[in-house]
């Protein structure tokens, strides 16, 4: 006989219903196999569905397995956010209106705490310290393959000193810079142009970003093209604004203390971001990152399996 499991769809970086990058978390994972995960994951057919599980290291509350439609990540941000901001509101009540909660979520990238606050009558917010990298920017060639896979002409993949880059962590991102708000509103993927410009050279994002925004509060506005995962394009990208942290510092400059960046995304796709990137600078270095955004419940359903 098949089991009934809970679900629960959530919005991740928007305060609102039916905005920001949609995440399903499937409750009492036990038992499902790898195949029934990623076929859950393709039905959902959202960027990200997590499945909880009981954890297997010292500290952590749930383990946690992110699964796009066409593969298991090791670790993601809205997944780790809109996870952690649903296990706080069902485990910790408000009481006087307000509750402060930190989740200990271990991903296949280790353990990752997340703060969440919970205000009665508004959206959950949460936070995490993004886990160090090492890893240093490489510069992406090529312009004019880069520009066709993408739709544009090579004069419109820059801005300032911005110039396209590469950056492998546990999922590699291409940074690519886009001139102004028309270019990259019309930007796509060109199948035909797109293996020899990001998958051939082991990209799995494309994270296109210009200065120029849509709202006054924004720093900057992006898009997220991710179809070797199956992600045609995503509303929020909290991993991809890690990784773009080192971006900012490498062409801005940034001096040491802490700077905030609003990054909106998914405009284009009519469900509105807002990703809350902090970076720390010591000596020099980047020393933390810290991505934030706002969550809200908008589903609930049972799962046969």
């Amino acid at each position: 006989m098949s089991t009934v499991r809970r679900f629960t769809q959530l919005d991740v970086f928007t305060a609102e219903p039916l905005k920001g990058n949609p995440l399903a978390v499937v409750h009492d994972a036990q038992g499902l196999s790898d195949a029934q995960m990623a076929a859950f994951a393709r039905w959902t057919n959202l960027s990200e569905t997590t499945f909880l599980l009981p954890p297997t290291q010292a500290g952590a509350d749930y383990r946690v397995r992110i699964f796009t439609p066409d593969r298991e990540l090791p670790f993601a941000g809205h997944p780790t956010l809109g996870t952690a901001a649903l296990l706080a509101e069902l485990r910790m009540p408000i009481v006087n209106g307000e509750r402060d909660a930190i989740i200990a979520l271990e991903e296949q990238i280790g353990s990752v705490r997340v703060g969440v606050r919970l205000r009665a009558g508004n959206a959950a917010y949460a936070e995490f310290d993004a886990p160090k990298s090492s890893s240093e920017l490489e510069e992406l060639k090529q312009p004019e393959i880069i520009a066709a896979a993408l739709g544009l002409i090579p004069a419109e993949l820059s801005f300032e000193n911005h110039r396209p880059v590469v950056l492998r962590n546990s999922t590699v991102f291409a940074y690519v810079p886009v001139a102004n708000l028309e270019a990259i509103a019309k930007a796509r993927v060109t199948s035909s142009h797109w293996p020899a410009a990001f998958s051939d050279r082991g990209v799995e994002g494309v994270y296109l970003y210009t200065r120029q925004c849509v709202r006054a509060h924004a720093s900057f506005h992006a898009r997220m093209f991710a179809p070797d995962m199956g992600v045609p394009e995503d509303p929020a990208t909290g991993s991809a604004a890690v990784g773009f942290a080192r971006v900012i510092h490498a062409y801005d400059g940034l001096p040491d203390g802490m700077h905030k960046r609003f990054i909106e995304q998914g405009l284009e796709l009519g469900r509105p971001s807002t990703i809350n990137l902090s970076i720390l600078l010591h000596r020099g270095e980047i020393d933390v990152v810290r991505i934030g955004g706002s969550v809200v419940r908008v589903a609930q359903g049972t799962l046969m399996a």
